[in-house]
């Protein structure tokens, strides 16, 4: 199934967040796709990672990444401007790479931030990547994580809460992506101990009685265990292609995402993040 309608109602203006290596392949290929249906402007942004003690030491190496952010771009806006899309390709010198990437979503408006996931093995996996990370906890707006080999079809959509205010806004946009695009809608929580059972349960009730409001049938998933783990091996096993999380308020980076079960979520999924 492809999407017919834009699952967002207004989105304008997409900024994707563009590396010279694999990890962003799967970002920009669904943003052009998302930005297609939607009728969106892209903003292709990359930053050549630098600072003024290593521009001094290694000056050709530096040139030779500019050179290389600029050929990316140039084929980014290319891609995008032969399916029709308007796109505008901005390029940065820094040490602080999510932070060229928050001032831009600022400054152009984006309604929607689209980027990679590095793929990791080991321990390591648990951390989705300190860019990744930053931009997620300072973002003006929603952001979609996308793996390389993730696609975006919208026929399946998870969304997972724990009961707490912040998973509110998830739920909500979960429910209008899954009725505007035609989408099966599952919600799931997550309890530590059998004792929590009934919470569980009330949480994907909640959602469920919300989405019937909306005339949208939803199947329902509770589990005992560690949150992250069966929130992605629920997508797996029902074949998701979105799971949608919420954020806490922007209290600072550390506060919510170090050690953060939506956090490892997103470094583990095999298939794309909203956060909300």
């Amino acid at each position: 199934m492809q999407m017919q309608l834009c699952p967002i109602g207004e989105m304008e203006k997409l900024l994707v967040a563009a590396a010279c290596d694999e990890c962003s392949k799967g970002a920009v290929r669904e943003a052009i796709r998302l930005a297609k249906v939607c009728s969106s402007k892209i903003y292709a942004v990359s930053v050549v990672e630098t600072n003024p003690e290593y521009s001094a030491l290694a000056m050709d190496t530096v040139e030779e990444a500019a050179i290389e952010v600029r050929e990316l771009l140039k084929s980014i806006k290319e891609q995008a401007e032969r399916e029709g899309i308007e796109c505008e390709t901005i390029a940065h010198r820094g040490g602080d790479v999510h932070r060229h990437l928050i001032d831009d979503a600022k400054e152009v408006g984006a309604t929607l931030i689209v980027m990679g996931r590095k793929g990791r093995t080991g321990l390591k996996r648990l951390m989705m990547g300190s860019v990744a990370e930053g931009v997620i906890g300072d973002a003006p707006c929603n952001v979609l994580v996308v793996p390389r080999e993730a696609g975006l079809s919208l026929q399946k959509i998870l969304v997972a809460t724990d009961g707490s205010a912040r998973c509110e806004k998830a739920i909500t946009e979960a429910i209008s992506l899954a009725k505007r695009s035609g989408s099966t809608l599952i919600a799931t929580s997550v309890v530590r101990r059998e004792s929590d059972g009934d919470k569980a349960r009330a949480n994907v009730q909640h959602v469920k009685e919300l989405a019937e409001q909306e005339g949208l049938a939803v199947e329902t998933v509770t589990a005992v265990g560690v949150p992250y783990q069966n929130i992605v091996n629920a997508a797996k096993e029902r074949d998701v292609d979105l799971i949608v999380v919420g954020r806490k308020g922007r209290t600072g980076i550390k506060s919510f995402f170090m050690g953060s079960n939506s956090e490892r979520v997103i470094a583990l999924s095999a298939c794309a993040i909203l956060v909300v």
